[in-house]
């Protein structure tokens, strides 16, 4: 019998964002430097809510775990500068960043995720989809901004770099919690499924507008 954690795998790899357009593009050395500008602005709306999401599903957590989630949350507000760091790298400044909107796409994608916080379990799944697969992403990152875009600089990557080894971390917190679920699987699967549509959806942003 799939086990949950074997069904949601399972769409993350289907859905995986590093075969989303704009992923291929950056391994592939196909961006210009104004499109990774461009998605700096745009995934930072996404990395500045982190901190809020986990918040959320603490909230809701049995007591014994708030110290866990606390100190996922507390590294997602400490790895905010580090993509202001990646972003300086690239040009933008700290004022744009941190007055920047977001375009319609990406507001619409970071609050649809926000929307997936409403409960304990649906928001450990909806965490769980968004990071399990982030080591991966971020390992492949570093190696196209070394490789094609002379970005290799240690305040350059250190976002990425600290998400290689944290995200392991962080999803087998989220694995943990969905291991002991009681919510109705294809629930949990439905949302996963729907963080992964929203990600993406980041991604359909970033494409559209500097691509």
């Amino acid at each position: 019998m799939t086990s949950l954690i074997e069904r949601i795998d399972k769409i993350i790899e289907e859905q995986s964002l590093l075969k989303h357009k704009f992923y291929v593009m950056w391994n592939e050395g196909k961006l210009s430097l104004d499109s990774l500008s461009g998605y700096s602005k745009e995934y930072f709306q996404l990395v500045k809510s982190v901190p809020s999401y986990v918040g959320a599903i603490m909230d809701k957590s049995p007591s014994e775990l708030h110290g866990n989630i606390l100190a996922n949350k507390t590294e997602e507000q400490e790895h905010i500068e580090p993509w202001i760091k990646f972003a300086t790298s690239l040009g933008v400044s700290r004022d744009e960043m941190k007055n920047y909107p977001g375009l319609d796409k990406t507001r619409h994608a970071v609050s649809d995720l926000a929307c997936l916080m409403t409960s304990f379990e649906g928001g450990a799944a909806a965490m769980y989809a968004l990071e399990q697969e982030i080591p991966k992403i971020s390992l492949s990152k570093i190696d196209g901004l070394r490789k094609f875009y002379g970005v290799a600089d240690d305040d350059a990557i250190e976002y990425f770099r600290l998400h290689a080894e944290a995200d392991i971390r962080h999803a087998a917190l989220w694995r943990k919690v969905l291991e002991r679920s009681t919510t109705p699987e294809d629930d949990l699967v439905q949302i996963a499924s729907n963080s992964l549509t929203s990600q993406n959806l980041l991604l359909d942003s970033c494409y559209e507008a500097y691509c």
